[in-house]
C-alpha cells in the first residue's frame, strides 16, 4: 500500500468540520528521502516558495552589489510580505535604486495579504500601487537583474526572457531536475512559476540550508537576519524564523504549498495541501512515514 498523506482535521466542538491531505517529503543535503506522507515525488507548482532560488541570481550575478541592495532588500527580493509600510518603502527604494518606477512592475497591485492592513488601507481610503503587491520585492530583484545584465526591462517576468531563463539555471542547479522536466507556468504575480516533484523542492531547501556558496548564504543569512521582510506580522515564515532564533529557514507558497531548511539536521522540508487551504499548512510536523 503506497503511503499516505497526513489527514489534517478542523474541528468545531466535538465534530470534525473539515479535512485537509497534506502530502510531504523530507530530504537530507545529500539527496535521500528521510521521511514523508503521500507520494514524494507529486508534481505542484512550488509558487513563491520558489523565491530564494528566483532572487539568487540578483546576488551571484552582482546586481545587488552594483546598486547597493543589502541584506533587507535580498529579504524583500525573497519575500510574500504583508505590504506593511517598512515592506512598501523598502520595494520603493530599491527600484530608486536601479533606475526603475513602480510601473515597472509587472506584478501590478492587489490587496495586502494581512487582514489587518487591508482593512487600514481601505479604511483610509489608500490607493494601491505596485509596490504594495506581495511580490514587488520579488520584481524590483528581476529588474535589477535585467539593468545589470543590460538586458530589457519590458517583459522580464515572462518565460524567455533572459531573466527567466537565468533564474530556470538556478531552479535547475538546486533541485536536480533537468531542464526539460521543469513544468513552467504563470503565478498569480505574472512571473514563470516551476512545477516540481516535491522531493525536488525539499533537496533545494537542504542544499540553500548548509551550503558554504557565498551567493546563497547571503541570501539565506538576508531571510534570518530580516523575518519580518519576509512575511510580517503574524505571519508563519516570519515566526518560525524568529521563534526558532535561526535554526529554521522557511517559506510560503501559494496554494498551500510550504518549503523550510532545519540546517542543523541538514533537511529540507517541502509540503503540499491537496485542497490549497492556507490553514493546513501549520500542523504537519512529527509523523511522516519514515523511508
Amino acid at each position: 500500500m503506497p503511503p499516505q498523506p497526513f489527514r489534517v482535521e478542523a474541528t468545531r466542538g466535538d465534530l470534525v468540520e473539515s479535512t485537509h491531505a497534506v502530502t510531504v517529503a523530507v530530504v537530507d543535503a545529500a539527496g535521500a528521502l528521510v521521511a514523508s506522507a503521500g507520494d514524494p515525488d507529486f508534481v505542484t507548482y512550488w509558487r513563491s516558495a520558489a523565491k530564494p532560488f528566483q532572487a539568487l541570481p540578483m546576488v551571484a550575478d552582482g546586481a545587488a552589489d552594483r546598486f547597493g541592495l543589502g541584506s533587507d532588500a535580498i529579504a524583500l527580493a525573497c519575500a510574500s510580505h504583508s505590504s506593511e509600510p517598512e515592506h512598501v518603502a523598502l520595494a520603493g527604494r530599491m527600484l530608486a535604486a536601479i533606475g526603475c518606477a513602480e510601473s515597472d512592475l509587472a506584478c501590478g497591485p492587489h490587496p495586502p495579504l494581512s487582514n489587518a492592513v487591508q482593512e487600514l488601507a481601505v479604511r483610509s481610503g489608500t490607493t494601491l500601487t505596485p509596490a504594495w503587491s506581495t511580490c514587488s520585492g520579488k520584481h524590483s530583484g528581476m529588474l535589477a537583474l535585467a539593468r545589470h545584465h543590460g538586458w530589457p526591462t519590458e517583459g522580464y517576468e515572462r518565460a524567455g526572457h533572459p531573466v527567466q531563463e537565468r533564474i530556470l539555471d538556478e531552479v535547475v542547479r538546486w533541485t536536480g531536475v533537468p531542464r526539460d522536466s521543469v513544468v513552467q507556468g504563470v503565478d498569480g504575480c505574472t512571473t514563470v512559476c516551476f512545477g516540481l516533484p516535491l522531493r525536488a523542492m525539499a533537496l533545494a531547501y537542504a542544499r540553500l540550508g548548509v551550503t558554504e556558496e557565498p551567493a546563497a548564504a547571503r541570501v539565506r543569512g538576508a531571510m534570518l537576519a530580516h523575518p519580518q521582510l519576509v512575511g510580517g506580522i503574524r505571519r508563519l515564515c516570519t515566526d518560525l524564523m524568529r521563534e526558532s532564533g535561526g535554526r529554521v529557514l522557511a517559506k510560503v507558497g501559494a496554494e498551500g504549498v510550504y518549503s523550510a531548511a532545519w540546517p542543523g539536521q541538514r533537511l529540507g522540508i517541502s509540503l503540499k495541501v491537496a485542497d490549497g487551504r492556507l490553514r493546513a499548512r501549520r500542523a504537519p510536523g512529527a509523523g511522516a512515514h519514515s523511508r
